[in-house]
């Protein structure tokens, strides 16, 4: 009679990790589980959102003290607003409303107070300026780079701070928060259409004040 070879307990088979279910589930059907008690959900929701959120508000309040407790702020809301909750709404819509609202409260607080100095990065996570995210990765030389990157960085930032309000936060909420034309009306209050058209006069705008770099960045491909 032949004997069985062992298997030794330690060896398995490779078998591809599965992700969690919870993990594939949308937001309106993790809400409706966190509504019900599953704290799991909400945590879910949480990782799922929380970058997003707080670069959202970091480009409105541009202080990265402020946006993580703006963030906070934020789901903080959706805790004590969770049964305000309508399972036939979008959580993101919803979610990006509490936060709008939050930065519209936070700039009229600050209304009377200095505007933050264009000439200084955004303070965010990284501490880099916006134009030295986006600088040309192949620049003639580090000095003509970082001398770039301050003129383009001043550019980018001067111009989303001087876009009329309704059109920065359209910019925002489509560039910044992901968010489709038509959950941005829906957060606005304002029609389809028209979040189109300024979603349409933010980019020219900005592109126009862009424009004086067109020909060095020709120059350089």
């Amino acid at each position: 009679m032949q004997r069985r070879r062992a298997v030794p307990p330690n060896r398995q088979r490779n078998v591809p990790a599965r992700s969690h279910p919870s993990d594939e589930a949308s937001d309106e059907l993790l809400m409706a589980r966190y509504q019900r008690g599953d704290r799991d959900a909400f945590g879910i929701l949480v990782k799922r959102h929380q970058t997003n959120i707080y670069n959202f508000v970091l480009r409105h309040v541009r202080d990265r003290a402020i946006a993580d407790e703006i963030g906070q702020e934020v789901f903080l809301r959706v805790v004590q607003r969770a049964g305000e909750f309508k399972h036939e709404a979008r959580f993101g819509t919803w979610l990006y409303t509490i936060a709008r609202n939050l930065c519209i409260d936070h700039a009229r607080k600050q209304s009377l107070r200095r505007h933050p100095s264009l000439d200084a990065p955004p303070n965010d996570r990284t501490g880099r300026a916006l134009g030295e995210e986006i600088a040309d990765p192949r620049p003639r030389s580090s000095v003509e780079r970082s001398a770039t990157s301050s003129q383009v960085g001043k550019s980018i930032l001067a111009a989303i701070d001087e876009l009329p309000p309704d059109q920065k936060e359209v910019f925002l909420l489509r560039e910044i928060g992901n968010l489709p034309f038509k959950e941005i009306a829906e957060v606005t209050a304002a029609g389809e259409n028209t979040v189109k058209s300024r979603m349409r006069y933010a980019l020219e705008r900005l592109q126009q004040a862009l424009s004086e770099f067109e020909e060095y960045a020709r120059e350089l491909k």
